[in-house]
């Protein structure tokens, strides 16, 4: 019978951890540009970033998606192609459809381990990649851009700091920037991220509650040398609207009787407590029928009730559909 080894490491089997693609000089890593009518940076961009890679010595492609431009962005992005096929990759819309189904398409073309996304207006500096990428290298999924100094009027200022204090409360992810396009993922946090309307802006929230690690690091914000903004104050009140859609999408989707239910209890509770009161004044003599009070308390009870059976409807609906692992944030599987 042969002897067993005197010491057994019991390490020696374990599969070794891959190399982190923020560090491994052969990932690819893939920066995702946005645009609409930036002639004039455009080629100044590309030349930044790949002055960057370069100096990295890094592999890279650049993904610029035309977002409807009338001007001669296309035809510029056509000539880098031609010059930098191996680096530059470019989708056209045929309308502007804004900018999450503009990242949305980057994405599903993307083919790096490591995702950037950034404007195309110069206003985010390409030499603070280095800085994202050691982020994600200490442990981070997602690291998204602050941009302290901001160099906008103060009309944008003082919305997008009442913006983000708004979504932090919501979320419990405190950023002090949610609407910076510079930011890095692992590839992972958008294959898990369904990305549409216009939650680009909550893209850390929603890699948040599946359960990614998030971090911000702060970014030089350069004043606009060429081109117009392509925002107003429209798109906060757009972003409020989608902040309960993304408060649903990650509290409340598969229990929906937990959000209808209680606001629905609590109306009826509150109309309940008022016919209480009424009626027992109506005991005593009291004339109750031409109150406008009786109509408020009867509208809660009935409100309440359709709000509680709303919730009970979707949950009939959550059990009848299909078990998957789409709501179970599975990070590795060792088998």
């Amino acid at each position: 019978m042969d002897e067993l080894p005197e010491k057994i490491n019991p390490l020696a089997s374990m599969p070794s951890e891959p190399i982190d693609p923020a560090v491994d000089p052969g990932a690819l890593i893939s920066v995702i540009v946005p645009l609409i009518n930036e002639e004039g940076t455009i080629v100044e961009l590309f030349d930044k970033v790949r002055d960057v890679f370069q100096e990295l010595q890094r592999d890279y492609e650049i993904i610029f998606i035309d977002d409807g431009s009338t001007d001669s962005s296309w035809q510029l992005l056509r000539m880098l192609y031609q010059e930098y096929p191996m680096n530059v990759r470019a989708i056209r819309f045929r309308l502007n459809k804004g900018k999450a189904a503009a990242l949305a398409a980057g994405f599903e073309l993307a083919e790096g381990e490591i995702i950037f996304t950034m404007d195309a207006d110069l206003q985010d500096d390409p030499s603070e990649i280095p800085r994202f990428l050691e982020c994600l290298a200490s442990g981070a999924d997602l690291v998204t851009g602050y941009k302290k100094k901001r160099r906008d009027p103060l009309h944008k200022v003082i919305p997008s700091r009442f913006f983000n204090w708004v979504v932090s409360m919501a979320s419990g992810l405190r950023l002090h920037d949610y609407n910076c396009g510079f930011k890095a993922y692992r590839k992972e946090v958008m294959d898990d991220v369904h990305l549409y309307g216009e939650l680009h802006r909550y893209i850390p929230f929603l890699a948040n509650a599946r359960g990614f690690k998030v971090k911000e690091t702060i970014v030089e914000h350069h004043p606009r040398t060429s081109g117009v903004s392509k925002y107003g104050m429209e798109r906060y009140f757009r972003g409020f609207f989608d902040l309960f859609t993304v408060i649903m999408l990650t509290r409340f989707s598969r229990k929906p009787l937990h959000l209808f239910g209680g606001i629905g209890s609590f109306l009826f509770i509150i109309g309940l407590v008022i016919n209480m009161w009424l009626t027992w004044i109506w005991l005593w003599g009291a004339a109750i029928g031409n109150r406008p009070l009786l109509f408020l308390g009867v509208l809660l009870m009935v409100v309440g009730i359709q709000l509680f059976a709303i919730g009970l409807v979707g949950e009939m609906i959550n059990s009848a559909k299909p078990r998957d692992d789409s709501d179970r944030p599975i990070k590795t599987i060792l088998k």
